[in-house]
């Protein structure tokens, strides 16, 4: 069992006043965020990642502190506590849990995102122009394909503080901070695309998009092996995506993707094969 050596479970994700536009805006698909006046992007979904891997280790610390309702808004109290009433431009939200329960937080700068993109309806089809709720291509990032491959595991699963596989393709891609690119994750076992090193990638496949599957719970076998992700989640309730597996090598060049994380919502992508 981990918990003793520095090992953590961590989700990030947005933290935006202008989320509490949601409601008054009639985005009833945000669902939490529409029935909750909130600056927390999508927060009882990454409350349920954390309470996910929480279990699967059998933190029992921590999976009290984040069961129920109740920790819910303890978890929203806390955030709101860290970052205090001045802070009134975005941020990406990193919450820590550690084995014995206790919760941390770090805090980091980042861009303005619209709420068609934090919370689409669609996913606009490639070279679709998008409707008054659909997410937009306001950016596009470089979508590429990491040389290397890698095994599926349960820190693939879950989002921990091991992240070496991650950091190593990112640097294997040259993607340096701040730049507009991601790198698409291959699994060794049969040469699906996991996920992005931070995003989950959606593909356009027979008329609708698609996103690598992921099995409920850790498996060796089952899924590609990549994060269960927040967007993820969103994208798969909302119908904006299904699940299907995408073999790396059958990407192509040009190609228009989409990207999500709980941070920055949906972005376009493109994939770059040659770098």
């Amino acid at each position: 069992m981990f918990g003793t050596d520095g090992f953590y479970i961590f989700t990030s994700l947005r933290y935006d006043p202008s989320l509490q536009q949601v409601p008054s805006r009639g985005f009833q698909h945000a669902a939490w965020n529409y029935n909750h006046v909130s600056p927390f992007y999508c927060l009882d979904y990454h409350r349920d990642r954390l309470l996910q891997a929480a279990t699967h280790w059998e933190w029992q610390s921590a999976i009290d502190a984040l069961t129920g309702e109740e920790a819910l808004t303890r978890l929203a109290d806390s955030a709101n506590e860290f970052l205090g009433t001045s802070q009134m431009t975005p941020v990406r939200l990193r919450i820590i849990v550690h084995a014995h329960g206790t919760i941390e937080f770090q805090k980091f700068d980042t861009p303005d995102a619209a709420l068609q993109n934090l919370f689409p309806s669609r996913l606009p089809a490639p070279g679709a122009t998008p409707g008054s709720m659909e997410a937009r291509r306001l950016v596009v990032y470089a979508l590429l394909r990491d040389d290397a491959s890698i095994s599926r595991s349960e820190f693939t699963h879950h989002k921990t503080s091991k992240r070496d596989v991650y950091n190593e393709a990112r640097d294997r891609a040259g993607i340096k901070m701040g730049e507009r690119k991601e790198v698409l994750m291959v699994n060794a076992e049969n040469g699906e695309v996991m996920e992005g090193s931070i995003t989950t990638p959606y593909f356009w496949r027979n008329n609708r998009w698609v996103t690598p599957p992921v099995s409920a719970e850790f498996s060796s076998s089952l899924g590609s092996g990549g994060n269960n992700g927040t967007s993820r989640r969103y994208a798969l309730e909302n119908k904006l995506a299904v699940e299907e597996p995408v073999k790396a090598e059958a990407l192509v060049d040009g190609e228009e993707c989409w990207i999500s994380n709980g941070v920055s919502g949906f972005i376009a992508a493109q994939v770059q094969l040659s770098k």
